[in-house]
């Protein structure tokens, strides 16, 4: 008896742990079915709100999660958890055999490691796939893997939306309301961290189309927690350096430990004295100053059109894959006050939001 209590309580604690990563809602006989893969962990900064904009791009076109469509949701959790090479290709292994259960008509993947780990494995095959949030560029990815024959006509079942920074503009913004003699970039040594030092090198490379950036950008790469604090203070006593970008979303310390966008951030308003550019929306919610950054909920809800067109028939390969478009102007008051920055009225008017805490 003893044996089957024990076997029945660890079933049970599988059976929990399952549903902090995976969840199912079927209606009685859907029409379609959607599978969702978020890079990230439940309610993930940069997941949750591409999550909800695709929802509500399908809601408004009539596709209604318990009416007409049915939507599975994985979260394979690896930036905080599952980080490593091996993890990583272990939760990959998980969704391929969800989704084979599950015979979706369209895959949604969030962020570049379900992309790289679950939807270029099924470039080709017979199911329909739309990616949000990709950050590394498509054209790398396809010398790895091909699943298209160019951005505007990709020619396959993959098409979606590219994370474009708009660096250039967040940097300007700064700049002009701050007089900025020099702007410090951070990133990092995570797939995530590789491709934003790969958008930085694209983005600020010259045109003479375009003005040269009103300061002068360093970049720096960081390999550990330790030397993240380390820049704070360093940037806090340099004078010449007016403000920095946080490309650092995924770090480890002497002991191991990870620290996500959540622990950067949190870090960051507790001890940076100089403003932190944020790369989208929800960084400046959660208490960064604010600029010109990804809508992540209206990137989703981009790549949720496209996932509607293709539920409604469409190819994905006469899909285009896009940037994002929307580059919101949003503020944070309370970080403001803090750092003592006075926004100049005009440019707060032409804000798509401004937080007060």
């Amino acid at each position: 008896m003893k044996k089957s209590h024990s076997g029945f309580f660890i079933s049970f604690l599988t059976a929990l742990s399952m549903l902090a990563v995976f969840s199912s809602i079927v209606c009685a006989d859907p029409a379609k079915r959607i599978f969702i893969v978020h890079s990230y962990e439940q309610n993930h900064i940069c997941g949750q709100p591409q999550h909800d904009g695709a929802m509500n791009a399908l809601e408004k076109t009539g596709w209604v999660v318990g009416k007409n469509i049915g939507l599975s949701v994985y979260y394979m959790d690896t930036k905080r958890k599952n980080n490593t090479p091996e993890l990583i290709a272990q939760q990959a292994e998980l969704v391929l055999k969800e989704i084979e259960h599950f015979r979706p008509d369209v895959i949604l993947t969030l962020d570049d490691n379900a992309f790289k780990t679950v939807a270029l494995p099924l470039s080709g095959k017979p199911v329909n796939i739309v990616f949000s949030g990709m950050n590394g560029q498509p054209e790398d990815y396809n010398r790895s893997r091909h699943f298209m024959e160019s951005r505007a006509m990709p020619g396959g079942n993959i098409t979606g939306v590219y994370e474009k920074l708009h660096i250039r503009e967040a940097i300007q913004v700064f700049s002009t309301m701050c007089h900025i003699k020099k702007t410090l970039i951070l990133d990092d040594l995570s797939p995530t961290g590789k491709a934003v030092a790969k958008q930085v090198e694209l983005e600020l490379k010259p045109d003479q189309n375009e003005e040269p950036l009103p300061c002068v950008v360093e970049k720096q790469t960081l390999r550990s927690w330790e030397e993240f604090q380390q820049i704070v203070d360093v940037i806090n006593s340099t004078p010449e350096i007016g403000a920095f970008y946080l490309g650092t979303l995924l770090l480890k310390d002497a002991a191991g430990r990870t620290y996500t966008a959540n622990e950067v951030i949190d870090y960051t308003i507790k001890n940076a004295r100089k403003p932190a550019i944020g790369p989208n929306y929800s960084f400046i919610k959660l208490g960064l100053l604010g600029g010109a950054s990804v809508d992540f909920f209206a990137m989703g809800q981009q790549a949720g059109l496209k996932v509607a067109k293709v539920l409604s028939g469409a190819a994905p390969g006469i899909l285009p894959i896009e940037d994002a478009h929307k580059v919101a102007l949003v503020f944070n008051l309370a970080r403001s006050k803090t750092l003592g920055i006075e926004i100049p009225t005009d440019i707060l008017m032409a804000a798509d939001e401004v937080f007060r805490k």
